[in-house]
């Protein structure tokens, strides 16, 4: 077998045996095959596309290459939530005690935030003395125990996936659909989770800026999960607005404390409640996505989930006490207020800004090896469709001291918001579901 031949029959079109892909990845990995091969390879990708089959086998291929996390020892079906980026978005700290509450374990392993998109990681390690490096062992016991459990990724998940991903990066190849799918379904199924439920985010704020996109995306990986054997589901969400009102580290901790005692933002509840059904469905424990909507949401109002986000909290070594004074969470020294210039109506925001806005207080990283500070941050005080008189608030920057560099970030944050005369028709949130049965659109 020899590499160049696999790119010639990839370049006219052919479909790559599983056992070709292997090669391809496997050699790639120890370095046998080269850059510039595995590039051609990619940009072939790029143009003629990979069949269900083929994407499924270079998944397999990828999640392979490094550590299969087997969670055999943990009872129940294990169902993991993966989401494709996106700006405030802090859903698995709400559904995983939510979800746990139910009796669907939670065995998650999530990622630090780079860029304009926050990540699990970061947002636990703002509670003092959470601790995201667990062994095996303890979490495992730890699921079993309380039904759940978050930590860091290992860092021989996947790697030839990574790998893969730094050549893509610089060779114009990232925005391949089967590639992108196996990238994400490829560290999925390694983590070890019998069933998968994917939050695929779509607008000005997401990696895929249109439905169709987001869909196309969407369904290659649900296809990957069916092909490989893993229940698998994906709803796909509005991303032209943040998600909730806060932007960072310990805002969005705040926040997600509010939403687990039932008083969270409608947006954010909902996408929770969506998201949690499905996995509780995938899980067993519920026979539809409405009934399970309802039985989370009594949850939510008895205080159950709250109790087990008190109790995940608690075995991971942070302070519990943050989730009934959540002054505890680190807290920026200065709050300044951005105004609007104008009246009118909020007609758009764009998310990307405003995340990018975090980033630059301090909130997110430009580089991998960055520091952030946890109380930074960005929180709206209007959404799309709010009504805005001249001097409102639109967002407040939470930040390090009231300094000059806070004056560059509140032109980006007004810049965000589009107002007009006229309010604009309300967007839905919840736009598609894929399952193996195919596509289902809300609207």
């Amino acid at each position: 077998m020899r590499s160049v031949d696999l790119i010639q029959k990839k370049r006219d079109g052919g479909e790559l045996t599983a056992s070709e892909l292997t090669y391809l990845i496997d050699g790639y990995s120890r370095g046998d095959i080269p850059d510039y091969q595995l590039s051609a390879w990619a940009m072939a990708v790029f143009f003629r596309g990979m069949t269900p089959g083929e994407t499924a086998a270079l998944t397999l291929a990828m999640a392979n290459s490094g550590d299969q996390v087997d969670l055999g020892p943990i009872s129940g079906i294990k169902v993991d939530k993966h989401s494709t980026g996106g700006v405030g978005d802090k859903t698995t700290l709400i559904i995983a005690p939510l979800v746990a509450s139910v009796g669907v374990p939670v065995a998650k392993m999530s990622g630090r935030g780079l860029g304009h998109t926050g990540g699990t990681i970061d947002k636990l390690e703002s509670i003092e003395g959470f601790r995201t490096e667990l062994s095996r062992e303890r979490f495992m016991n730890q699921v079993n125990e309380i039904g759940l459990s978050v930590i860091g990724q290992s860092g021989n998940l996947a790697p030839a996936d990574k790998k893969l991903y730094a050549l893509r990066d610089v060779t114009a190849t990232v925005e391949s659909i089967p590639l992108i799918a196996s990238s994400v379904m490829s560290k999925k199924i390694a983590s070890g989770a019998d069933a998968i439920v994917l939050d695929v985010k779509t607008g000005s704020g997401a990696f895929m800026k249109t439905l169709e996109q987001s869909e196309q995306l969407a369904k290659a990986m649900v296809d990957i999960g069916t092909e490989v054997g893993r229940k698998t589901a994906a709803v796909i969400s509005d991303m032209d607005q943040p998600l909730g009102f806060a932007i960072g580290n310990a805002l969005e901790v705040q926040e997600s404390i509010e939403t687990l005692k039932g008083n969270g933002p409608k947006d954010l509840t909902e996408l929770c409640l969506t998201l949690g059904a499905h996995m509780v469905v995938l899980g067993g424990k519920s026979a539809s996505v409405e009934e399970a909507k309802e039985l989370l949401r009594g949850q939510i109002h008895n205080g159950e989930a709250f109790a087990k986000f008190k109790a995940f909290v608690a075995a991971q070594g942070g302070d519990e006490s943050i989730a009934d004074d959540t002054s505890k969470l680190p807290q920026a020294a200065s709050v300044v207020e951005v105004t609007a210039k104008s009246s009118g109506y909020v007609t758009a925001i764009e998310a990307e800004q405003l995340g990018l806005a975090a980033m630059l207080l301090g909130a997110g990283r430009a580089t991998k090896d960055a520091a952030i500070d946890y109380a930074v941050g960005v929180t709206l005080r209007k959404k799309v469709g709010d009504p805005v008189e001249a001097g409102d608030a639109l967002a407040l920057l939470h930040v390090r001291e009231a300094q000059d560099a806070a004056n560059e970030v509140a032109d980006r944050v007004l810049g965000a918001f589009t107002l007009s005369a006229e309010k604009p028709e309300e967007r839905p949130l919840l736009l598609s579901v894929v399952t193996a049965s195919g596509i289902s659109r809300y609207v």
